[in-house]
């Protein structure tokens, strides 16, 4: 095989790759792994993240196998910022 003849296959080669997946890049997940991880990511102690994991308000976050806990970071961001019941103000009621 002449080095024209190598050019040619190589420079087919690459038209052939498929172009919408390099234009698409795909958000990559993150994990934090464990109670560890929770309290990292939280930048709290572990008795503090271990209340949070057992509060139910990261629920949809965590999966949990027997000891193993796996954590989506960004879900677990996004849930902890957002705000369910509280506590009415009593002044303003008849």
């Amino acid at each position: 095989m002449t080095g024209e003849e190598f050019l040619q296959l190589q420079r087919q080669g690459l038209s052939d790759m498929p172009v919408a997946a390099s234009n698409n890049p795909a958000k990559e997940r993150r994990f934090v792994y464990g109670l560890d991880g929770l309290a990292t990511l939280f930048k709290c102690s572990k008795p503090t993240a271990c209340r949070i994991k057992k509060s139910g308000i990261l629920a949809p976050a965590i999966t949990q196998v027997g000891r193993k806990i796996i954590i989506d970071a960004d879900l677990a961001i996004e849930l902890a910022g957002k705000k369910k019941g509280g506590r009415r103000d009593l002044r303003h009621c008849p």
